[in-house]
């Protein structure tokens, strides 16, 4: 008896699925009016999964370089000046170095480069760009050159008053 009703449950089952196959209820697949899919550029993803470590252990590497040069610097001066090496020529070799560090002019500089920076991402929001275009890097880096172009004559022209 149990057999008798499998199959006439089967076979009830098989007639309703050729009968009703169209129905979007009664379908095995998923329904989905949805665009089909293209097959993903995965050039994109694999940069992407390239620059991310190379960015992060570039940064730590130039950060341990310029904690290093720092603190090797200063132990050296300080070596220096126990030992009694400090003359004239030493000392106007340190204010030389120490004025070429800092400029007069940086605070102009950082702030130029900031302002066109800014600037450029500002720009970005209003002009309409695919997701993987080049478009947004070539703005951001033609902003902050012509950042430093700008400084570049402004300081020019400074020195040669």
């Amino acid at each position: 008896m149990l057999e008798e009703l499998t199959i006439k449950r089967h076979s009830v089952l098989v007639n309703f699925k050729r009968n009703f196959q169209s129905a979007a209820t009664l379908s095995t697949e998923p329904l989905s009016h949805a665009p089909k899919p293209e097959k993903l550029n995965t050039t994109y993803m694999n940069t992407n999964e390239l620059l991310m470590p190379v960015s992060i252990l570039g940064s730590l590497g130039a950060a341990v370089y310029f904690f290093a040069k720092v603190m090797t610097d200063y132990i050296l001066k300080k070596k220096m000046i126990d030992k009694g090496f400090v003359n004239d020529e030493t000392q106007a070799i340190f204010k030389q170095h120490a004025s070429a560090v800092t400029n007069k002019y940086s605070s102009l500089k950082w702030g130029l480069i900031t302002f066109f920076a800014g600037l450029s991402l500002i720009l970005m929001e209003y002009i309409p760009f695919d997701s993987y275009s080049p478009l947004p890097y070539g703005l951001f880096a033609v902003s902050v050159s012509i950042g430093f172009l700008i400084y570049y004559f402004l300081v020019k022209q400074q020195e040669n008053k």
